[in-house]
């Protein structure tokens, strides 16, 4: 991989220092520090490179709305969230910061511009099933089949049955055992019996409420610009999260924690690299300085040995930093959770983020409906 320095950077672009910068904070162009002088940052040659040729060719419309589907610019305007500055901001206020002391549920009321939200569930009695995610979908299915659309009812009237469907998804994944009436990462601690966990459940909660236009925030806003119920747009978010891409990317950590137990972590990741393969959970494209949320969370706890050894390695060959796929892969290793709970942290947590986009799209009252580009035979009349 070829770095540039800044001023070959700007030579080949074009442009002032300050938009080389946005470019990098906005994940458009990838940056590390400079290891002659760290004060100092290299710059990814192929980014660069691809950011000249498009300045220098006309940018037609056609061009740019299929770059703003693939980690380009925002799509459609939004005051829930976005990254700037390499941190993740929950209505302005820093993610991370929020993470110290807020729950859950105080981060749905910040995102839903609500008063006090509670997960507790119905009356009806429900066992933990054996999987949650099913579970969750299931439940979602079953209203989204019954429940009026959201399309003409009022924000007020919406906030309160999200309350409920929250709740729901919350009761599918866990059950309602004894501590159902807690708050939720007091509830995922009991579930698990991981009472020292409690900490650290909390703060990835509120990590990972929201993170801007993502894969399955998308989905749930496209079905939601359609008009559909509230659990409908909720159950396109779930579907969109369980993709490897996303919010099953622990796996991947996972499966590389497997061989470097039994390979050691510097021939895994070298054997990775010299296929040409990414080192899974390493470099976030909205975070060319490293991925805040992981560090807030890997902060909290002790990684396990082959963790720690995973991490120092990838850092030294790649010059990457953990993600927050990392964190709650190896947060889930230390603490002994159960091998799925970043993906159930992750469906629970992003389902507060997930009804805050659905109230948003729904005010604007408005159809999400891109047009296709198409690339099939040729149009024939005959």
């Amino acid at each position: 991989m070829a770095w540039l320095t800044a001023s070959q950077a700007l030579a080949a672009l074009g442009v002032q220092p300050q938009t080389l910068y946005a470019n990098v904070s906005r994940g458009r162009i990838q940056a590390k520090p400079d290891p002659q002088d760290p004060r100092r940052s290299l710059y990814k040659s192929e980014d660069v490179k691809r950011l000249a040729g498009r300045k220098a060719g006309r940018r037609t419309v056609a061009n740019v709305a299929a770059e703003a589907i693939g980690w380009g610019d925002p799509v459609l305007p939004s005051s829930i969230s976005t990254i700037a500055d390499g941190r993740l901001w929950y209505r302005g206020r820093d993610a991370s910061v929020l993470a110290a002391t807020s729950t859950l549920e105080e981060i749905a009321a910040l995102l839903w511009e609500a008063g006090e939200i509670t997960a507790s569930p119905s009356a009806h009695d429900m066992p933990r099933p054996a999987r949650p995610l099913e579970a969750a979908m299931i439940v979602l299915a079953r209203r989204a089949a019954t429940d009026l659309p959201a399309h003409g009812r009022s924000r007020a009237v919406l906030v309160a049955e999200a309350s409920g469907v929250f709740a729901d998804v919350v009761a599918a994944m866990l059950g309602t055992g004894s501590a159902a009436n807690h708050a939720v990462h007091i509830r995922l601690a009991h579930a698990w019996n991981a009472p020292e966990a409690e900490d650290c459940i909390r703060r990835a909660l509120v990590l990972l409420a929201d993170h801007e236009l993502n894969a399955s925030t998308f989905a749930a806003r496209v079905a939601a610009s359609t008009g559909a119920p509230l659990s409908a747009g909720m159950l396109a978010g779930l579907a969109a999260l369980t993709g490897p891409l996303h919010g099953e990317a622990y796996l991947s950590v996972q499966a590389l924690v497997r061989t470097a137990q039994a390979t050691g972590a510097g021939f895994a990741i070298r054997e990775l690299l010299a296929q040409g393969r990414a080192i899974p959970a390493f470099g976030h494209p909205l975070y060319p300085h490293g991925d805040r949320r992981a560090a807030a969370l890997l902060a909290q706890f002790e990684p396990g040995a082959i963790y720690r050894q995973i991490r120092e390695t990838a850092e030294m060959l790649t010059g990457e930093q953990p993600n927050i796929d990392f964190a709650l892969a190896a947060m889930t290793d230390g603490f002994g959770l159960p091998p799925s709970a970043p993906v159930i942290l992750f469906a629970i947590a992003r389902s507060v983020g997930w009804i805050a986009h659905i109230l948003e799209q729904q005010s604007m009252n408005q159809l999400i409906r891109p047009r296709a580009r198409y690339t099939g035979p040729p149009l024939s009349l005959s």
